[in-house]
C-alpha cells in the first residue's frame, strides 16, 4: 500500500482506505474485515462500518488522515406540529438517543412513527426513511410533511428525487444505495424485520449513516435472521410487549376462537387427498428412507408422481381454508356487529374472493392499484362499505380507518402475522373494546396452525 496520507472514501456502497499498510491496518482494526482491492490499490469494507472506522482513525491518527466520505449537511427540522410523547414513547426515544443506534420494538398502534419523528428533530440532520412497501413510503412522506412542513424527497415508484430528507422502499434503497449511501447521516428502517433478507440487508450494509433506528412490532423471524439486526442497525434498545399496552395505550380486547367442521362431502374429499400425499411419501421411503417434504417440493417440478402429491396437498389445504361453514359463521358475526366496521383476514386470495362475492364487500389484494386501494379504505372510513376482506396486504404498514372487529379465517402458522393482524384493531377509538375472532376448521392442519400462531401472551385471556 502507498505511504501517502491515509484517505477514507465512499465508493459504490463500500469504504475505501488508502495510504495504510497491512500491518497497521490489522493493528487498527483487529475485528473488522477488510478486503485488499489490488486493482483499486486500496482496502475495502462495508460502508455501514463508517462510524467505527472514522472513530478509530481519529483515535490513532488524530487529524492526520483525509475523510472524504460524508456528503451530508445539517438540517433544521421544525417541531411545530409534533405530538407530545407519552411516557413509554419518551422512554423509547431516550433509550435510542443514548447511542443513536438500535431497534425500538413497540406494538402496532402505540406510536412508533411519532418516536421516529421526534428522533429526526432531535438529531437535526439529513434522514432517509426506508419502508417495506410504496404505500407506507407515501404515508411517511405525508407524516413528515404534516409534522415538519418539509416536502421530503421520494426514491422509488418511478420517482428519483433525492433531498436531505427523503423516503424510499427497501428494494429501491438496495438498488440506489451505492450512489446515495453517503448522503444521509441518519437512516430509519420501518418494519425492520424485513431488512435481513438476502438483498434488502444491502440497504443497510451500503449506507455510511452513523445514526440508525429500526422500528418494528414483531422483530423475530422464523429463519432466525433477526440476529442480523444487531449488526446492521444496532441492539434492541427498547421493547414494549402488547400485554403491557393492553387496556392502556391500546384498547382492551377479546380473542375469541370459533371452531367449525367440514361437511360430510368436504371431509370425504379431504381424507382422500390426504391419503394420496401419505401414500406417495410412504412409497418413496421404501427405497429412500430419508425422503422428506422438502424433497417432495423440489421434485414436484419434474416428477409426475410428486406433482400429483403436491396438487393433492394444495387441494387439501384449500378445503381447510375455504370450509363452507366458515362463511356461515362470518355471516353471524356480521349480524352481531351490525353498524361496526369489520375487517376479514383470509389465508388465500381464493377465500378472500369467496367472502367478497358472498357478502358483496370490497376485496383488497396485493395487486389492487393505489387508487382502488384508497377508494376501499376511504369507503370503510366513511361508512360507504360496512366491511372489507383482504389476504396479506393489510397485515402491516397500512394506516387503516378506525376498526375494532377483525375476523381471521386463515393464515400461516407464524406468530408475527397473527400479532400484526391483532394490531390492526386494537388502536383506541370511538368503538371501545375490540374483538378479534379466529374461525378455525377443527380436526385439520388449520387447527394446528392456529395453535402455533397463538403462542404469545397477546392471545391469552386478561
Amino acid at each position: 500500500m502507498s505511504d501517502t496520507t491515509p484517505c477514507l472514501q465512499f465508493d459504490q456502497g463500500t469504504l475505501t482506505l488508502r495510504g495504510v499498510a497491512e500491518p497497521l491496518l490489522l493493528k487498527l482494526f483487529p475485528q473488522l474485515v477488510w478486503v485488499n482491492d489490488s486493482r483499486g490499490k486500496c482496502w475495502r469494507t462495508d460502508a455501514m462500518h463508517y462510524q467505527e472506522v472514522v472513530q478509530t482513525l481519529q483515535r490513532w491518527l488524530a487529524e492526520d488522515f483525509i475523510d472524504d466520505v460524508p456528503q451530508w449537511h445539517e438540517v433544521t427540522l421544525s417541531k411545530r406540529k409534533l405530538h407530545s410523547l407519552r411516557a413509554d414513547q419518551n422512554k423509547a426515544l431516550n433509550a435510542w438517543m443514548e447511542n443513536k443506534r438500535g431497534v425500538v420494538v413497540m406494538p402496532t398502534g402505540t406510536g412508533k412513527t411519532e418516536v421516529a419523528l421526534h428522533a429526526m428533530c432531535s438529531v437535526g440532520c439529513g434522514v432517509l426513511v426506508v419502508s417495506p412497501v410504496r404505500d407506507l413510503m407515501y404515508q411517511w412522506h405525508d407524516r413528515i410533511l404534516a409534522a415538519t412542513g418539509i416536502d421530503s424527497g421520494i426514491i422509488g415508484d418511478g420517482v428519483h428525487r433525492v433531498s436531505p430528507i427523503s423516503v424510499t422502499t427497501y428494494d429501491s434503497a438496495a438498488i440506489h444505495m451505492p450512489r446515495i449511501g453517503n448522503r444521509f447521516p441518519f437512516i430509519i428502517f420501518d418494519e425492520c424485520h424485513h431488512l435481513p433478507g438476502p438483498m434488502r440487508q444491502d440497504a443497510a450494509r451500503m449506507s455510511a449513516a452513523p445514526y440508525r433506528l429500526g422500528l418494528t412490532a414483531t422483530p423475530d423471524r422464523r429463519d432466525g435472521q433477526h440476529v442480523l439486526l444487531d449488526e446492521v442497525i444496532g441492539p434492541r434498545v427498547y421493547t414494549q410487549e402488547i400485554t403491557a399496552a393492553r387496556g392502556t395505550t391500546l384498547a382492551d380486547y377479546d380473542v375469541i376462537r370459533i371452531a367449525v367442521h367440514l361437511s360430510e362431502s368436504e371431509r370425504t374429499r379431504y381424507e382422500s387427498l390426504g391419503r394420496i400425499v401419505r401414500e406417495h411419501i410412504s412409497t418413496r421411503r421404501e427405497t429412500e428412507p430419508e425422503y422428506d417434504w422438502p424433497t417432495l417440493c423440489k421434485e414436484s417440478s419434474n416428477d409426475p408422481d410428486a406433482r400429483v402429491a403436491m396438487k393433492a396437498f394444495h387441494a387439501k389445504r384449500s378445503i381447510e381454508d375455504r370450509a363452507e361453514e366458515k362463511l356461515r359463521i362470518i355471516e353471524d358475526l356480521f349480524r352481531l356487529h351490525a353498524g361496526e366496521p369489520v375487517i376479514v383476514f383470509c389465508g388465500s386470495n381464493a377465500m378472500a374472493r369467496d367472502v367478497s362475492v358472498r357478502f358483496l364487500i370490497p376485496c383488497l389484494l396485493s395487486h389492487c392499484r393505489k387508487r382502488e386501494r384508497k377508494d376501499i379504505l376511504d369507503g370503510l372510513r366513511e361508512g360507504r362499505y360496512p366491511a372489507l376482506v383482504a389476504n396479506r396486504v393489510l397485515d402491516e404498514g397500512v394506516d387503516l380507518p378506525e376498526v375494532n372487529v377483525a375476523i381471521v379465517v386463515g393464515g400461516g402458522s407464524g406468530t408475527r402475522q397473527a400479532l400484526q393482524r391483532l394490531g390492526r384493531v386494537v388502536r383506541k377509538n370511538r368503538f371501545g373494546r375490540a374483538c378479534f375472532y379466529e374461525i378455525v376448521t377443527a380436526n385439520t392442519r388449520d387447527e394446528l396452525r392456529s395453535r402455533a400462531r397463538r403462542r404469545n401472551d397477546a392471545f391469552s385471556k386478561k
